[in-house]
């Protein structure tokens, strides 16, 4: 099992800490829903430096990253973020990342976790141009410092102008006392903030410069559990439940994501699915009974026919309601489609709601 460079932060703070994606990570500190309402309400810290980040360089670079992702990069300034995903040669998706445009010719990749070597091995194997990549995942570090309070919160850590980033832009500038750190005004939450990329031997400055500087904004440390609750009420895909290997970024709603006006790793069978139309489709639901949603439950109709099953589903802590993604054939995939969900022996209605469950 891997350690962060703060896992003894975490076990000092008495997080329960588990295993994720290779890595002993801190899953709560206090408890799920104070954690959620701490960044849905003021500021929190999330340690997710377990995820992975390559570098692909030099004057190919640019080409790589178009044959290998679904997302125009060629779109993306100095500066600007894009959320992209990398389709394999079957109609799914190896993973989904986030593409940074550093300098002109650097662009910094960041990928899940649990997916560092397959995606480091998939993009390797398709460049051809000779394209420079560097995996860097294991001496850099990651902080998502999230909530409506976080611009405030930590203004005084860096001479950038923190409410000027926009969302997904970044800054490369001083923060907490660090030269070039990646500022990025990303995150999985859908309550504002920053990502913050450091080397491994600067976060532990960074990450108790952030609590001093957060201390009156009622800052908190906040683990993976409160991520998940965060992340679905805004509807954000998760790798290995609401997308895989066999998920089409059509299914999964990621037309948006998916441009053809490049050719990509199977872009023409995506354009063909596009013009026929999928089969199933990936959708968003709320239980309008008592109950909890859980992966791999089967959605049923009226009849109790099979029509799909639950992707991601849990007790939203701001909604105090059952919410849930998944997969059901085309037909039910309309909003308001009443649906059920075989919880046990029980099938609960609900019904095809429009992301994100929080509005905020």
């Amino acid at each position: 099992m891997k350690n962060t460079a703060l896992t003894h932060i975490h076990e000092q703070l008495g997080a329960k800490m588990v295993p994720f994606a290779g890595y002993n990570m801190p899953v709560q500190y206090e408890g799920i829903n104070i954690e959620h309402e701490t960044v849905r309400n003021g500021v929190g810290v999330f340690d997710v430096s377990h995820m992975g980040e390559f570098l692909i360089e030099g004057e190919k670079a640019l080409e790589l990253i178009q044959k290998v992702t679904s997302n125009d990069a060629s779109k993306l300034a100095i500066g600007d973020a894009q959320y992209s995903c990398l389709p394999n040669k079957t109609g799914g998706i190896v993973d989904d990342l986030i593409v940074y445009r550093v300098k002109e010719f650097t662009y910094l990749l960041v990928v899940n976790a649990s997916n560092i070597e397959k995606d480091w091995s998939w993009i390797a194997e398709n460049n051809t141009m000779n394209a420079e990549m560097k995996n860097i995942s294991e001496g850099y570090s990651l902080l998502a410092i999230q909530g409506p309070k976080a611009v405030e919160a930590m203004q005084t850590l860096t001479s950038e102008d923190l409410s000027a980033i926009k969302f997904y832009t970044f800054k490369v500038g001083d923060f907490a006392g660090i030269e070039n750190v990646i500022i990025s005004a990303t995150g999985y939450t859908g309550s504002g903030g920053f990502e913050i990329y450091c080397k491994n031997s600067e976060v532990e400055q960074v990450w108790n410069k952030v609590f001093e500087a957060g201390k009156s904004f009622g800052i908190k440390p906040i683990g993976l559990a409160a991520r998940d609750t965060l992340r679905l009420e805004m509807g954000y895909c998760l790798y290995g439940n609401d997308i895989n290997d066999t998920t089409s970024p059509l299914e999964a709603g990621l037309g948006w994501i998916t441009k053809f006006t490049k050719d990509f790793t199977n872009s023409e069978a995506l354009k063909q699915q596009k013009e026929t139309g999928v089969t199933k489709k990936l959708v968003a639901f709320e239980l309008t009974e008592k109950g909890i949603p859980r992966q791999h439950y089967t959605i049923v109709d009226a009849e109790g026919a099979t029509i799909g099953e639950v992707t991601s589903g849990t007790m939203s802590p701001s909604l105090k309601k059952g919410i849930g993604l998944g997969y059901v054939k085309t037909a039910f995939s309309k909003r308001d489609t009443e649906i059920f969900i075989q919880v046990r022996k029980k099938a609960i209605p609900a019904k095809i709601v429009r992301l994100p469950f929080y509005k905020g």
